[in-house]
């Protein structure tokens, strides 16, 4: 199979993969670090949307890149902007998920006139200075302490928090971030994670530059219509960070998917798509 790639603005070739049909929707993975495996077909959207999803540099389809700090959230903003350039579009609909929503949000501050529209689902905030505290997330995560794999997962937890940044540790804690811990979601939490995740993992932050001050202003110009999503058992990204974010971006939309964590798509196909679906109509 050809994968399509492109060389973006230092050369640094970077892969994607086409899924559907219709109308381009580029997709951020977030992770960070992991390939944009784990979108899967993000619950079937892909029936009216043709699917561009980017690898980040040093991740999946994409090269590694000669200067490693190309890998800061804030650099990869320069790849989606060769991404739109070399899709030809105008203005472009753009997904972004997680850690990749911080890229997102970076990217429409920077170049507001490429974007038609923009969904943020269960997205980073931190580009815009919104970020639940700890004890918000431990709160969070306690809501799950009734299921029979919480020992063991909170206990992964508690390592991440205090700095151990393996992936054991984080494959771990995967229970806490779905509305279930089935079969579906152990398949899924493997997806997009390669012997390459650890160093993109780590390099998204290292020496990031994000200024949220800056950023909010920038957003003000900011025409395109946006949805925040959130899922009302995610621990890492609330219903009410997403609300308390959404007037930055214009009174963007917000939906709150019933029985979701981080991960909506795979909670609740059919309920994301066609919600999802919906805003990009």
């Amino acid at each position: 199979m050809v994968v399509p790639t492109f060389a973006s603005y230092d050369g640094t070739e970077i892969g994607y993969r086409l899924l559907g049909d219709g109308p381009p929707l580029v997709c951020l993975p977030g992770g960070p670090g992991r390939t944009a495996d784990y979108l899967g077909d993000l619950g079937g959207l892909d029936a009216s949307r043709r699917l561009v999803l980017l690898d980040p540099r040093g991740t999946g389809r994409s090269a590694d890149p000669a200067d490693p700090a190309t890998r800061r959230a804030d650099r990869l903003v320069s790849d989606v902007e060769s991404l739109h350039a070399h899709l030809g579009l105008e203005r472009m609909d753009l997904l972004a998920h997680s850690a990749g929503a911080i890229v997102a949000t970076l990217y429409a501050a920077a170049h507001p006139q490429r974007l038609s529209r923009l969904v943020l689902v269960t997205p980073g905030l931190g580009a815009v200075g919104v970020e639940g505290t700890e004890e918000d997330l431990r709160a969070g995560l306690a809501r799950r302490e009734g299921e029979p794999w919480y020992s063991d997962a909170i206990a992964a937890a508690e390592q991440i928090f205090a700095g151990d940044l393996s992936m054991e540790a984080y494959q771990a804690s995967r229970p806490l971030f779905y509305a279930r811990w089935d079969e579906a979601a152990r398949a899924h939490a493997t997806l997009g994670i390669t012997d390459r995740t650890p160093a993109a993992r780590a390099g998204f932050a290292a020496g990031a530059v994000i200024d949220p001050p800056a950023t909010r202003a920038a957003l003000t110009k900011l025409t395109a219509p946006v949805l925040l999503y959130a899922g009302d058992m995610d621990p890492l990204v609330t219903p009410a960070m997403v609300r308390e974010a959404a007037p930055i971006f214009n009174g963007a939309a917000v939906a709150v998917q019933p029985g979701a964590g981080h991960f909506p798509w795979v909670d609740d196909p059919a309920a994301f798509a066609t919600a999802v679906g919906a805003f990009l109509s």
